[in-house]
Order: C-alpha cells, then sequence, then structure tokens
C-alpha cells in the first residue's frame, strides 16, 4: 500500500511522462511479485534441545589438537571445501540448500536460560533456572507466536509443536508459547508431557507411541483441549483486562472452534495416508514421523511447525539427548557422549531423517517456499571431557537455514582453530530469528507492548540479509 506522500509524487511522475499509469501499475505489480518470491510461506522449526556440538557435526576441526578434535572424520560434501562429520554423510549429499551459520553465541550455559533465549530472541532477565523456568504471561512471545502474530488470519493456527513441549517434571520451558502476547497466539501442542516420578512407566513402551495421529476416539476437540485451553483461559483471567478484555476469550474460543472443524490438520497427523516408501524414507521412529508430521502441517496449511528433539525412556524420564555430556547409567549408551551420539535418538535418526525432509520438499518443489531452520539452544565444549562427551558451550555454535530464499550452499561467519570462539561475524540468537521472519516476510522489528504497555520490537535482532536471496 502506497503513503499519501509516496502516490502523489508517483502521480506527479506520471503527470510529467516519466510513467505512463499502465506502466505504474506494471511496476508495482513487479514488485510485488518480487517480494513474494523472496518470501517463504512457512518455517519448519527444527529444536534441538540440548545442543549439538558443532565439532562433531557443521563445524569440523580436523587439525585442532588431541581432546578437542573430534573422533568422528570430516567427509567432503556435495559442495567443495564445506565438510561434514562421517556421521551426516545423507545430509552431506544435500550441503548445496545449506547455509550453515557458525558463529552463534550468547552468555548462558543453563539449559532453560539459554532455551529462552533461543526461542525469543531475547536474553532472560533475570535467569530463572530449573524449576523457576516455567512459562508466564510476562514471558517473550516464541517465533511460533511471532508468526501467528506477524502473519495474516487464517481458518487455521498458525503454529505447532511437535510430537511434544520442550517440558519435563511437570516444568513446560518458558520461551515456548506467546508469553504475553496472549492465549490466542499460542502454539497448539500435541502430545503428553512425561513426568517420570508421577505417572510411572509408559504402557506398552516398546511400541511406536508418537503422539501425531489421532485414535479413533480422539476426536478434534480432545486435540483443542490438549492444546491446554482451559490452563490458558485460566491464566489469562489475571491479565484479561490488559489484553483486550473478554474479546481475547472468544478469540481462543474461534481458534478452537477452526481447529475443531479442520479435516485438513486431522488428515495431516494421519500418516497412515503416506506410502509405506516414504515412511521408512524418513525413519519409523518419533523422529522421523515427526519430521514427515511437520512438511504435512506446512502442505495443510500451517505456517510453523516447531519439532522439539528429545527421548523418552520406557521409565518415562524425558531426556534431551543431544546433552551429550555421557555419564547417565539409566540411558541406554548413556554411558559416554560419543555413545550418545552414535545411538538411534541421535546421529543416525538425525542424518536419516533430516535428509528425507530436505529431499522431499525438494522434490515436491515445496522447498523454496519452505524455510528449514536447525538449531539448538547452544552448542558444545571444545574439550572432551572425562566421560567422552562434551559440555555446554553458548560462546560459538551453529545453526543451519535451507529453502525459503536462503541461498545454499554457503557458511556465515568463522569459528576459531577449536571451533570455541567467534573469528568473524557473530550471530545473537535475535539475529537468527529476526533472519527466519525476514526470510518469511515479516518484520521483525514490528512494535508490540507488554502486559505494562511498554514497547518492543517483536524480535530483538537483525537479519542476515546476506544469505538471503
Amino acid at each position: 500500500m502506497l503513503h499519501r506522500r509516496d502516490a502523489m509524487l508517483r502521480l506527479g511522475a506520471v503527470a510529467g511522462g516519466a510513467l505512463s499509469l499502465p506502466q505504474l501499475m506494471a511496476s508495482e505489480q513487479a514488485a510485488a511479485t518480487a517480494t513474494k518470491k523472496r518470501s517463504a510461506k512457512s518455517c519448519i522449526f527444527l529444536f534441538m534441545w540440548g545442543g549439538q556440538p558443532q565439532q562433531d557435526m557443521w563445524d569440523m576441526k580436523p587439525h585442532a589438537p588431541d581432546g578437542v578434535r573430534s573422533p568422528f572424520a570430516p567427509i567432503e560434501t556435495n559442495v567443495p571445501g564445506i565438510l561434514f562429520s562421517d556421521q551426516m554423510q545423507q545430509i552431506a549429499r544435500h550441503a548445496d540448500k545449506l547455509s550453515i551459520i557458525r558463529t552463534l553465541n550468547h552468555a548462558t550455559t543453563d539449559h532453560g536460560v539459554s532455551v529462552y533465549h533461543a526461542m525469543t530472541g531475547r536474553a532472560m532477565v533475570p535467569p530463572r533456572t530449573f524449576p523457576a523456568n516455567s512459562r508466564r504471561r510476562t514471558d517473550f512471545p516464541s517465533i511460533g507466536s511471532m508468526f501467528s502474530h506477524l502473519g495474516e488470519k487464517t481458518a487455521l493456527p498458525a503454529s505447532f509443536a511437535i510430537p511434544r513441549p520442550v517440558a519435563h517434571d511437570g516444568v513446560r520451558y518458558s520461551g515456548t508459547h506467546a508469553g504475553f502476547l496472549g492465549s490466542k497466539h499460542d502454539p497448539v501442542e500435541l502430545g503428553q508431557v512425561y513426568n517420570h516420578v508421577e505417572v510411572g512407566p509408559r504402557v506398552n513402551a516398546a511400541a511406536s507411541v508418537i503422539p501425531l495421529d489421532l485414535p479413533q476416539d480422539v476426536t478434534m476437540a480432545r486435540l483443542q483441549a490438549r492444546r491446554g485451553l482451559r490452563d490458558l483461559l485460566e491464566t489469562e483471567d489475571r491479565t484479561v483486562q490488559k489484553t483486550g478484555g473478554i474479546l481475547a476469550h472468544e478469540s481462543v474460543y474461534d481458534d478452537a472452534y477452526r481447529l475443531i472443524h479442520s479435516t485438513a490438520v486431522k488428515d495431516a497427523l494421519n500418516l497412515e495416508l503416506e506410502s509405506p516408501a516414504t515412511r521408512d524414507r524418513y525413519g519409523r521412529n518419533e523422529y522421523g514421523e515427526s519430521f514427515l508430521t511437520s512438511r504435512r502441517l506446512i502442505e495443510a496449511g500451517i505456517r510453523l511447525v516447531t519439532v522439539n528433539w528429545m527421548f523418552i525412556t520406557p521409565a518415562a524420564k524425558v531426556y534431551n539427548v543431544w546433552d551429550a555430556h555421557g555419564g547417565l547409567l539409566d540411558l541406554e549408551h548413556g554411558q559416554t557422549g560419543y555413545g550418545m551420539l552414535k545411538a538411534n535418538y541421535c546421529l543416525p535418526a538425525f542424518d536419516q531423517a533430516y535428509s528425507a525432509l530436505l529431499e522431499d520438499l525438494s522434490l515436491r518443489g515445496l522447498l523454496d517456499e519452505t524455510l528449514v531452520s536447525c538449531v539448538g539452544e547452544f552448542g558444545r565444549t571444545p574439550k572432551i571431557n572425562g566421560a567422552n562427551g562434551r559440555d555446554h558451550w553458548p560462546f560459538c555454535y551453529s545453526g543451519v537455514l535451507a529453502g525459503g530464499g536462503v541461498k545454499g550452499g554457503t557458511v556465515y561467519g568463522a569459528s576459531d582453530k577449536q571451533a570455541a570462539y567467534i573469528k568473524e561475524n557473530p550471530v545473537s540468537p535475535g539475529d537468527y530469528l529476526a533472519t527466519i521472519c525476514e526470510a518469511c516476510g515479516l518484520d521483525p522489528a514490528r512494535e508490540i507492548h507488554d502486559l505494562e504497555g511498554r514497547p518492543f520490537k517483536i524480535c530483538d535482532g537483525e537479519p542476515i540479509t546476506s544469505i538471503l536471496g
């Protein structure tokens, strides 16, 4: 839409013979078309809860000293000069689709505080460690809620989180819902939040328990209840006057009604509609099925799907398995950090599912309009610890973007010789999320107001424009 001053200037140019009116209209249409081509329609946000080790995956340092150098060998990718770990041989064939950002950084080593920073783009002030890091309506909004607030209103919720929220022992982590934007912008969340202290071992733990397809006795109304609708409404009661009064409640009920009557969402969650070959390609496990479901939800019209990577043991204990310190005697292969990385709940499943998602989106012609993000809350220490693993490290780590107009086959930023500190082009979590918003045609500088009426940018960062097409 033209502002009045711009319109007068342009009409003056028409009157002066610089452009005919049809030419002006054609130029405006061409500009709008170019903008549309630059913008992704949707985003899949793969959240690697726990923190992937940059030195063992995306930022190999084969010449680092013993005790720092990865035991995994570097391999060539399909882009000359870009090396990946030999544990990611399938992903290596898709490096031409990826923009690897090697200089993400912040200053906090705590999981909960760092999850907040990764999901909202803002440092948690003051920091609240577990179990005090539970959600509050005073929190800043998550990336999914940014999409809900900034995007056009549609018949479907803007954001889903699968296969379950980032949570354990009754605490749903701050930074994973809409915060002060209100419950109408919360993501739809599927799946049970396990608490081994209270619920005990899972029933039929050996079977697939991914909560993505709906059992016959589960209606869409019950699915909406899983979103925590009543809990959210109760939470809203104390701030209802500040967030629009009864209209905020009505908006949530409208969203519920739309979701209940949406066959598109119900069909998207039904993986039986996929071919056996496709399901095999992604992997018949929770990760592969979640990645496949994210593609189906995007096709159904959901704008942002967050896939939270975690592992639930048969005893219903929650592990953020990328947190590969080692020394976890109750977790299979958890005795060492590299045992964890090589287990089916880490690198093998990731290599299969992530490569399948990139391949599938590309073959379906969806990759150009779907931005795929892969990032955790921090990285891992350069020094390998006594349990043959790596500890928390927020000072330099990697995130990866693909599709959605991002320039593939590129590396942004450079780390030092041990992938420990930034050599050039630092990127904050806010910059990373702002880049996602920008790629998807959303304004990360849009002003919002908290519950006290104070103005803020919805995303506290600057887009990395050099990696955007």
